[in-house]
């Protein structure tokens, strides 16, 4: 699950190709099945997204919710891959991205009707 949060007239405009960047990114750096584009994008009027100084209104905040596995090295990986291909793709400096991630166990996350521990995967979480 991919949260994206943005002012929301620099963030539209930018929308699919970000999206397309962010999930190449996953693709690459975690194995990820390259259906898996599970975005969801939070664009904010600009007197509701506070952001640090030095920072423009291309200011982008990413957050990574994803199960247990992943070793440090992969998501390094994810995080260096994101800045470049963010700019790369859509022009925002990598001064102007923030990214995070969350990890929580398998056992929390419910998705098909069942938890993640009881669920089948047709990729791997330990890359």
């Amino acid at each position: 699950m991919i949260r994206i949060y943005g002012i929301r007239e620099k963030l539209g405009p930018i929308r699919d190709k970000l999206s397309d960047a962010i999930n190449e990114c996953m693709v690459e750096a975690l194995s990820y099945p390259d259906n898996k584009q599970a975005h969801r994008f939070i664009p904010l009027e600009r007197e509701d997204f506070y952001y640090p100084e030095g920072r423009s209104d291309a200011y982008t905040v990413i957050e990574i919710g994803m199960m247990e596995g992943r070793s440090v090295e992969a998501k390094k990986r994810l995080i260096k891959l994101l800045f470049q291909r963010i700019e790369s793709a859509v022009g925002v400096d990598p001064i102007n991205v923030e990214i995070t991630i969350s990890e929580s166990p398998a056992s929390n996350w419910g998705f098909r009707g069942m938890t993640g521990d009881e669920a089948s995967l047709d990729y791997r979480v330990d890359v």
